[in-house]
């Protein structure tokens, strides 16, 4: 998988493919399965498949506020459409003369001129072009001029609605990870840096890696079992999301308790997958009774990872 930020370096067998165009926030089961109709136009063309996304989200720029925070970040976006088997993916720098190009201009400029690409593959809500002023009934006019071959995939349903990255960052929100990961193609990923923190859970006999730096949607305050990973390697983890009111703290705080394991990783990434949501946070009258209930939180993720 290649990722390319400027499409005057994309590799020449990269041109001439099948491209399809979006955020593919999250890579949930409707990305993949416009990835999975992407290479079949690929092989159809004779060509590679190539996924154009943009960094970062055009609404980030157009209207901050509204804007949602992201289910993936680059790197994790190349690494699970690489997964799917995409061969490049263009994260094109968002700014104001792309925003300006006009649903012609964007056609005639990126997708025919740079990428000259001979196949697209799009849902049926795409826009494109200054103000979203290009629809899918424009991109169909314009690519039947041109003679490239268009197809529209279908949104994939689950549980009688629609997946989709809205409906997952609601699930995040919620702190139903396990409900979102039916919807993605991986289990829900976040990352930060270890920073030191408290010392507390090491007293009691569970030390966490506290996280700080995270950059995409934080799931509901609460307790879960999940896996983390560091230097390469995976180790199952009981994460908490939240205050330790115990300690009368309210602050939010991310901490992740890798069990059996010893080392110190302070200053290093960390990543964190979620698998389910194991209870709220709670009070305890003291340490001993929060020392109880963390090694049944413990027994549980135990349970949870050896079910994954």
């Amino acid at each position: 998988m290649r990722i390319f930020g400027d499409l005057g370096e994309l590799d020449d067998d990269l041109r001439h493919g099948a491209v399809a165009i979006g955020n593919f926030d999250g890579v949930h089961r409707g990305h993949a399965r416009i990835v999975e109709r992407l290479l079949a136009a690929a092989r159809r063309v004779g060509g590679l498949a190539t996924v154009f996304t943009f960094d970062p989200h055009p609404v980030r720029l157009l209207r901050p506020a509204q804007a949602p925070p992201p289910l993936t970040w680059t790197d994790r976006k190349v690494e699970l459409l690489g997964e799917l088997g995409v061969d490049a993916m263009v994260a094109y720098p968002t700014d104001e003369a792309l925003l300006a190009l006009t649903a012609r201009e964007f056609f005639d400029r990126i997708i025919v001129g740079r990428l000259a690409a001979r196949a697209l593959v799009e849902g049926p809500n795409f826009c494109f072009g200054h103000n979203r002023e290009g629809t899918i009934e424009t991109l169909h006019e314009f690519s039947q001029s041109s003679g490239l071959a268009l197809e529209i995939v279908p949104p994939v349903e689950l549980d009688g609605q629609l997946v989709s990255s809205s409906r997952v960052r609601q699930l995040v929100a919620a702190g139903d990870v396990g409900a979102a990961r039916r919807l993605l193609t991986q289990p829900y990923r976040i990352r930060g840096m270890v920073t030191h923190g408290a010392a507390r859970g090491a007293k009691l006999g569970f030390p966490t890696a506290n996280l700080d730096a995270i950059d995409t949607l934080l799931p509901a305050v609460g307790v879960y079992a999940g896996w983390a990973w560091t230097g390469g390697e995976r180790h199952a983890a009981a994460i908490n999301i939240g205050p330790t009111p115990t300690f009368g703290e309210r602050s939010l705080k991310v901490e992740v308790h890798l069990l059996d394991f010893h080392q110190t990783i302070y200053h290093q990434p960390l990543e964190v997958d979620f698998l389910a949501r194991v209870r709220d946070v709670q009070t305890f009258a003291g340490p001993a009774e929060l020392q109880a209930q963390l090694q049944r939180d413990v027994a549980t993720t135990r349970r949870i990872v050896a079910e994954n």
